[in-house]
């Protein structure tokens, strides 16, 4: 079991989501009464998940080659325009950003259909609006 960039990555993310979910979720989510669900359920079990991710990830790493590089100026491209989108949204909100972003990312993956350029840009932004709001009690930037 030599050392490889998959074997090296899934000890990150192993680490990664051990260190949220024993130090950092429960530093900096806060209790509070009321509401369906406790504040710390979704970070701790994307923590969770994280965690196994890179275990499995040691344990059986893939074959994959290494992608040529404008593969990662794309993906930075990607990086870029998210979190141009996430600080648009502490700017505006999320409302008038959501749907906007959603159709950037999706136009750059390539998606063209209609009716799922439209779930993706109205449907999947009113849908977290909505849980996130009514579901969760919690207040979108």
């Amino acid at each position: 079991m030599g050392l490889s960039a998959d074997r090296a990555s899934g000890a990150f993310f192993l680490l990664l989501g051990l260190v949220l979910y024993f130090l950092v979720i429960p530093s900096y989510v806060e209790r509070v009464e009321g509401g369906n669900l406790s504040p710390d359920t979704m970070p701790n079990l994307i923590s969770i998940v994280i965690a196994v991710s890179g275990a499995f990830l040691m344990l059986k790493p893939t074959g994959h080659r290494t992608q040529r590089p404008h593969v990662f100026a794309i993906t930075g491209a990607y990086v870029a325009v998210l979190a141009g989108g996430i600080y648009a949204m502490s700017l505006f909100g999320f409302e008038y950003v959501a749907p906007p972003l959603a159709l950037a990312i999706m136009w750059m993956i390539g998606e063209r259909r209609p009716a799922w350029l439209a779930a993706g840009v109205i449907v999947m932004p009113a849908l977290i609006w909505f849980l996130v709001t009514y579901a969760l009690g919690r207040a979108l930037p």
